[in-house]
């Protein structure tokens, strides 16, 4: 069964902005997911959510982004191992994710 890891990052951006950076960094975070596989990551777009779906340890990872005017959600699927080191993949995410709203 999967883990469900929610996070709302602030920003002062507007919306078409963080889904500007978020289309550039998303896919380089991905390629830097320790075991992950940048060649099997995809994400696509449906209004101001996007989806999106990783490899990392041979599981596949899923979630998805809503973009609003002042905050980011970011709700992610942690399979089986991955699921028992949620508490520091959600830190790392955050981190990140705060990084690329700057």
């Amino acid at each position: 069964m999967a883990k469900m890891i929610t996070l709302t990052l602030p920003h002062r951006l507007g919306a078409a902005e963080a889904r500007r950076r978020l289309e550039t960094g998303l896919e380089q975070m991905a390629g830097q997911i320790p075991g992950g596989d940048a060649a099997r990551f995809t994400q696509s777009w449906t209004g101001d959510v996007l989806n999106f779906s990783a490899q990392a340890m041979g599981q596949a990872i899923t979630g998805a982004v809503t973009v609003m005017e002042d905050h980011v959600r970011l709700d992610v699927a942690l399979p089986g191992m991955l699921g028992m080191v949620a508490g520091k993949i959600k830190a790392e995410l955050e981190k990140r994710g705060l990084q690329l709203l700057a």
